[in-house]
């Protein structure tokens, strides 16, 4: 099994410098692209691939940088902004890449960067990444040292600039429009679109935000070609993807898999199950902002189709896994008051409406819920949902409600019913 994302991370996850990374077959995609490739060459290779973006929403990268303008000369500067602000609870995979392998990502920069035609770039990280925000700083200067940044880089009149902004934190920044809100030093909040970024981004011009795994695959790709990145997938999405479990198995951890890997293989044999005495209940597929799947549909491949038949979504492809000594009242109530907490305040639906689902859950689980509160829960899914609110915030957060109040409605009634929590004396 292929394993290109990951190949050159250590066990002991101290990073190649740059002159172990080139002897690994490093610089090579920047060297083939500066050395003959079109910019429009590049972007045609990338849509060949079908790679999608694994930050979530999985749109298609290479028609994405279709989508910037040609002309130079009439959209002024065009700007690629790397999406390292990874703040989706469970999720920790680009961790894994900026911290264990630095290079391959400086060198994702320079490959999709030349593709728009962007002379300046930005990876806009998690202030609380220290550790990968070190070794990036290191990286950009080996290999502005070495010629692979700056002025006429190789001697290919392309000029690129690579900055390293450590954010303020904010979980909406993951939002590719407040993220760049937050880039021009403003207060992190979404913008309308249209205009989409691709045209109208960073200070008004055409943008590229792209997140960290996806812009990883681009060197991969290519120097191996389309065809080689479609067949490492299991199903019809190409490539690998980095998987996560967390919760109640033996070994959490993130692992790179073939596309299309199934759910239940990922649990039982990557994470090697359940810890004794407990039990799979259900999952969170992609980090707390997508629906529960249940165990009966725990044989599902995680691809962005496949887990969507299901009622759910694959998101970041981090498994949190739901057991029966665990309240899922209370893990619902947990999860809301991140969503509640993390919400920007820009609109109403989401300002006022998460703390209110967050307070009625918190009555529920300490026995003060009353019936009625389910159907005012119902509603804010409702009013909550796609297209009721500014972003995907809010709409987020009601994806693990609506499918617990589904899946957990006996467990709701309980709670009501006897006034108490049943896990807190249970378990």
């Amino acid at each position: 099994m292929e394993t290109p994302l990951t190949n050159n991370i250590r066990p002991d996850r101290e990073p190649l410098d740059i002159e172990g990374y080139e002897q690994a077959g490093g610089y090579r995609a920047v060297r083939k692209v500066l050395g003959g490739m079109a910019p429009a060459d590049v972007i045609e290779a990338i849509t060949q691939s079908k790679l999608r973006g694994r930050g979530g929403a999985g749109f298609p990268t290479g028609i994405k940088w279709s989508l910037v303008p040609k002309d130079l000369a009439a959209s002024g500067p065009h700007y690629l902004v790397v999406n390292a602000d990874e703040m989706e609870p469970g999720t920790f995979k680009d961790r894994l890449l900026l911290e264990g392998d630095p290079h391959q990502m400086i060198e994702a920069v320079i490959v999709a960067a030349y593709a728009i035609q962007a002379e300046t770039a930005y990876i806009f990280l998690r202030g609380e990444y220290f550790l990968a925000e070190r070794r990036l700083r290191r990286a950009v200067g080996e290999a502005d040292a070495r010629g692979y940044l700056g002025t006429n880089i190789l001697g290919s009149g392309y000029d690129l600039a690579v900055h390293v902004h450590a954010s303020g934190g904010r979980y909406i920044c993951g939002e590719e429009t407040a993220l760049l809100t937050a880039l021009e030093g403003r207060r992190a909040v979404p913008r309308a679109k249209p205009p989409f970024p691709q045209t109208s981004g960073l200070w008004g011009k055409p943008t590229v935000v792209n997140n960290v795994e996806t812009l990883c695959n681009v060197p991969h790709i290519i120097n191996n070609g389309a065809d080689w990145f479609m067949g490492l997938g299991r199903g019809e999405d190409g490539g690998t993807k980095i998987y996560g479990a967390s919760g109640r198995v033996r070994r959490p951890g993130s692992w790179e898999l073939p596309m299309s890997t199934p759910l239940c293989e990922i649990i039982e044999e990557h994470a090697g199950g359940m810890r004794d005495g407990y039990e799979l209940r259900g999952v969170l597929p992609g980090g707390l902002s997508t629906s529960f799947i249940m165990a009966d549909d725990i044989e599902v491949k995680m691809d962005f189709a496949s887990v969507e038949k299901v009622g759910s979504r694959l998101g970041t492809g981090a498994v949190i896994v739901l057991d029966q000594r665990t309240c899922p009242i209370g893990m619902l109530r947990n999860l809301e008051h991140f969503f509640a907490q993390e919400s920007c305040g820009w609109c109403t639906p989401c300002r006022d409406g998460l703390p209110w689902v967050e307070r009625l859950l918190a009555g529920i689980e300490a026995g003060e819920g009353e019936m009625d509160d389910l159907d005012i829960l119902e509603q804010h899914v409702k009013f909550l949902g796609p297209g009721r609110t500014f972003c995907a915030h809010a709409p987020g957060a009601m994806a693990p409600l609506a499918s617990g109040l589904k899946y957990f409605r006996a467990e709701f009634e309980q709670h009501i019913h006897e006034k108490r929590c049943p896990w807190n004396e249970a378990h």
